[in-house]
C-alpha cells in the first residue's frame, strides 16, 4: 500500500492525491476503494445516495450532488451504466461550471461517436477529457496486469497517469485520438465474442462425441498464450501490408474450416459458426490468397473503397 505522498509523473509534474468518483455501481465502488487503499482523498457521488455509505465508512467523503463532488477534486473519474446516464449527470445543475479547468476521465463503456461527442462537450465547457475502456471485471481491478485503454490529450494523461495506476497496472495509452480507446475496445470485444462463438461450437463437437467439455476448457486455457502470440504476429502482418507466408498459409485454414463444417454436419449439430468461417475462407481461396499468410483473409472483407485503395478487389463482396 502506498503512502499519501503525491505521485511523481513524467515531466516532473505532480498529481494531487484528491480524486472524485462519479457512479458507485460494482465497478465504481471497486475503483473508489482502490483509490482509498492508496491513500487518496476520495469524494464519491451516486444517483442512489445509499451506495455511498459503505465507502464513507472507509473514509470517503460522500457529496450531496455531482457538482459538489466535482468541485472537491481536480480529477473526476466517471463510471456509470451508459452514456445516456453520463449525459444526464453532466447536464445536472452546476456540473459544467464545476468541471471548468479540471480533468474528466470517462470510463463508461461507449462508442467512438459518443467519445467524440463527449470531448466536444468537455472542450466547450473548459474541461480536459480522456476517454477510457476497462477490460476487466471489478474483482480484477488493481492488479499489475489489469488492462485499461485510454485515449485523449497527452498532457491531461500525463497529469493523471500516476493516479490511474492505482486502478490498473496495464494501462495502454493509445494517443491523442479521443475515440481510439472506444474503437479498440470494440476491436478486442470482436475477438472475444468471436472466440466465444468458436468455443461454444467446440463444446457442441465435444458433446456430440461424448467428451468432457470441462476438459475442452482446460485445453483452450493451455493453448491461449501461444494463440495470443500468433494473433500479435498476424496484427503486425496486417499493419505492414506484407502477407508473405511467415507463420501459417491461408490454404491450411481453408481445409481445416471445411473439415469442421463437414464433421459438424455429419454429427447433426448446428453449423452456423463453421459455415460462416468457411464462407470467408472459400472466398479468400477463390481470390487466390491460399499461398499468403492467414491474415490475408482481411482482404476479402474490407470495404470495397478501402480494398481498392490498397490495390485489392474483394472476391464476392
Amino acid at each position: 500500500m502506498s503512502t499519501c505522498l503525491p505521485h511523481q509523473l513524467p515531466g516532473n509534474s505532480i498529481m494531487s492525491t484528491t480524486v472524485t468518483v462519479l457512479g458507485l455501481g460494482t465497478m465504481g465502488a471497486a475503483i473508489a476503494r482502490l483509490f482509498l487503499e492508496q491513500g487518496r482523498q476520495v469524494t464519491v457521488w451516486n444517483r442512489s445516495a445509499g451506495k455511498a455509505a459503505p465507502l464513507a465508512a472507509l473514509g470517503a467523503r460522500a457529496a450531496a450532488t455531482a457538482a459538489e463532488a466535482i468541485r472537491a477534486s481536480d480529477l473526476a473519474v466517471m463510471i456509470v451504466y451508459d452514456y445516456a446516464a453520463a449525459h444526464a449527470i453532466l447536464a445536472a445543475p452546476g456540473v459544467a461550471a464545476a468541471l471548468r479547468g479540471k480533468t474528466l476521465v470517462q470510463l463508461t463503456t461507449g462508442s467512438p461517436a459518443e467519445a467524440r461527442e463527449a470531448l466536444a462537450w468537455a472542450t466547450a465547457h473548459g474541461a480536459a477529457y480522456l476517454d477510457g475502456a476497462i477490460q476487466a471485471a471489478p474483482s480484477q481491478m488493481g492488479q499489475p496486469d489489469t488492462p485499461v485503454l485510454l485515449s485523449g490529450d497527452p498532457q491531461a494523461y500525463a497529469r493523471v497517469a500516476g493516479t490511474l495506476r492505482d486502478l490498473a497496472g496495464n494501462i495502454t495509452y493509445l494517443g491523442s485520438q479521443i475515440d481510439a480507446a472506444a474503437a479498440m475496445d470494440l476491436a478486442t470485444l470482436s475477438y472475444v465474442y468471436g472466440a466465444t462463438a468458436g468455443f461454444i461450437h467446440g463444446a457442441l463437437i465435444a458433446e456430440s462425441q461424448g467428451l468432457d467439455v470441462a476438459q475442452l476448457g482446460s485445453i483452450v486455457a493451455g493453448i491461449s498464450p501461444s494463440f495470443g502470440a500468433f494473433f500479435q504476429h498476424e496484427g503486425k502482418v496486417i499493419q505492414s501490408g506484407d502477407f508473405t507466408v511467415s507463420e501459417s498459409p491461408l490454404r491450411i485454414s481453408v481445409e481445416a474450416a471445411r473439415r469442421i463444417l463437414d464433421s459438424s454436419k455429419a454429427a447433426g449439430i448446428n453449423t452456423d459458426m463453421p459455415a460462416f468461417v468457411d464462407n470467408w475462407l472459400q472466398r479468400a481461396d477463390a481470390a487466390g490468397l491460399g499461398n499468403q499468410e492467414l491474415a490475408a483473409l482481411i482482404k476479402v472483407i474490407r470495404p470495397r473503397a478501402q480494398a481498392a485503395s490498397l490495390g485489392f478487389a474483394p472476391a464476392g463482396a
